[in-house]
């Protein structure tokens, strides 16, 4: 079990890669909250030694991810908001970024992942194969294709 100090120190580190992780996943506020409470959870009773930050963010990735997933097969899973309310959550972003948010969103999952984690958290194709357990060749697969997906969504504009 993990001080009350590391807890709050990893929710000022993380705090904003999983709640936008769980948007990405979930597209409710209300159950990305939820589930960022989980997470931090199993982190503050969590007895794991990580070998550095990189190895502490990416085992919150991962655990992040994993939590979405299994809230989506849960039967007890809500009603999600829609894809025009989650846009709206980052009024903030200027409007050719919400263009570009809403092309992600609707990809299927499997792209949603490798697309945020080589884009907005700037991790390689080999880490995102050791984080999600897949061969680094899918990871540059499942890169190419969202590329082609979100270049059909965009017009033609070139992404990357």
């Amino acid at each position: 079990m993990r001080s009350e100090q590391e807890v709050n120190q990893a929710i000022d580190l993380y705090a904003d890669t999983v709640k936008r992780i769980c948007v990405l996943h979930l597209k409710n506020s209300s159950d990305t909250e939820d589930i960022f409470q989980e997470v931090f959870l199993k982190y503050a009773l969590s007895s794991i030694l990580f070998e550095s930050k990189e190895h502490e963010k990416a085992w919150m990735i991962r655990v992040t991810i994993n939590q979405c997933k299994d809230f989506m097969k849960s039967i007890f899973r809500r009603k999600t908001i829609s894809l025009e309310e989650v846009v709206s959550l980052s009024d903030e972003q200027k409007e050719d970024y919400r263009e570009v948010l809403e092309a992600v969103l609707t990809l299927p999952q499997k792209y949603k992942d490798v697309v945020y984690l080589y884009y907005y958290e700037g991790y390689s194709a080999v880490e995102i194969g050791e984080m999600l357990g897949k061969n680094v060749n899918t990871i540059y697969t499942l890169l190419a294709r969202s590329r082609e997906k979100l270049k059909e969504k965009l017009g033609g504009y070139e992404i990357g």
